[in-house]
């Protein structure tokens, strides 16, 4: 078939909800954000919208005018890479239209946990760790940054300082005794 009778988009239907799939909401939930988390998405949406969208526009305009784009590098990527800033603009334009901001350095003190807390915890091996309850956007495993929506956080929320859980995890059961439970700013990553 000729490439005149294609559209540019039928090679990847399902392309706009990749990312969504990736860090997709329970349904019928809010996007909770730490106000840093909320402040790094802003800045990314607009430096795409405001620098680097207008620049490939430029680009691709200025390669479109120099005729034959079926073999015109500038121009075939920077259609490419415009479709791949566009599903970014709108990713980061539904989760900002639907976030909720928490500031964790503003909550009362509770020994509870709640979104925002940062949750000292020991296992049943005696081993502590430390983990910031934080937005899906904002969840960095490496840092014990955890979604709220994670199987750990669900199994630490509404628990108390001194409280027992029981975690499944794939090896199997595990306690975890919650030590200490602090709100505080969470710093950006």
């Amino acid at each position: 078939m000729s490439k005149a009778f294609t559209r540019e988009n039928d090679a990847a239907p399902d392309e706009d909800d990749e990312e969504e799939g990736v860090n997709a909401l329970p349904a019928g939930v809010k996007n909770y954000m730490t106000p840093a988390g909320h402040a790094r998405m802003k800045a990314e949406f607009d430096r795409l919208w405001k620098r680097e969208r207008p620049r490939l526009v430029e680009t691709i305009a200025w390669a479109a005018s120099n005729g034959d784009r079926s073999e015109n590098g500038d121009y075939i990527y920077g259609k490419k890479r415009l479709r791949e800033i566009d599903r970014r603009l709108r990713y980061l334009g539904k989760r900002l239209e639907n976030a909720e901001v928490v500031d964790p350095a503003v909550r009362e003190e509770t020994d509870q946990v709640f979104f925002g807390a940062t949750v000292t915890v020991q296992d049943d091996l005696g081993a502590e760790a430390t983990y910031t309850i934080v937005g899906i956007d904002e969840a960095e495993p490496s840092k014990n940054r955890i979604s709220w929506v994670s199987p750990m956080a669900r199994t630490l929320m509404k628990a108390r300082e001194g409280d027992t859980v029981m975690l499944m995890t794939p090896a199997g059961r595990r306690e975890l005794e919650i030590l200490a439970v602090r709100y505080g700013a969470i710093e950006p990553q």
